[in-house]
């Protein structure tokens, strides 16, 4: 598990509209040096995950829908499709052969009290203090 370049450019995405106005994907792509390739298909998965409201036609553009202090690091991640696990065996239904044939695994043991830290602290970030550099309260 590690933050993406596609995670990576959607808190790119998300600082810009974080400003409060309407900007076209280009803009966005421009201010930020985010692909403008990349910037389309960002958007379209914020938008999914109703971060973010985008308007078609003449004056449309994208603009920011969540509310920042309320979504965090770990949300951001799930809306990009990003795996938040530290190994396959902490993804949900993973069969593992050795827990099967041994009755446990001290290692997945371990490994699931650093996934649970882990977790805590990507929730433990919101977006808005991500941007702004601020400390959470």
């Amino acid at each position: 598990m590690i933050i993406t370049r596609e995670t990576d450019y959607a808190l790119r995405i998300l600082r810009a509209l974080s400003r409060g106005t309407q900007l076209t994907a280009g803009e966005i792509a421009e201010q930020e040096l985010v692909p403008k390739q990349f910037a389309y298909k960002i958007m379209k998965k914020l938008s999914r995950a109703d971060l973010v409201a985008i308007t078609r036609g003449v004056d449309g553009g994208c603009r920011l829908k969540a509310d920042l202090d309320q979504v965090t690091l770990y949300d951001l991640m799930a809306a990009m499709e990003e795996s938040r696990s530290l190994s396959a065996c902490m993804e949900p239904g993973y069969r593992c052969p050795w827990r099967e044939a041994h009755g446990g695994c001290t290692i997945h043991c371990r490994l699931s009290q650093v996934q649970n830290a882990l977790n805590y602290e990507l929730r433990a970030h919101t977006l808005r203090s991500l941007l702004s550099g601020e400390e959470e309260q």
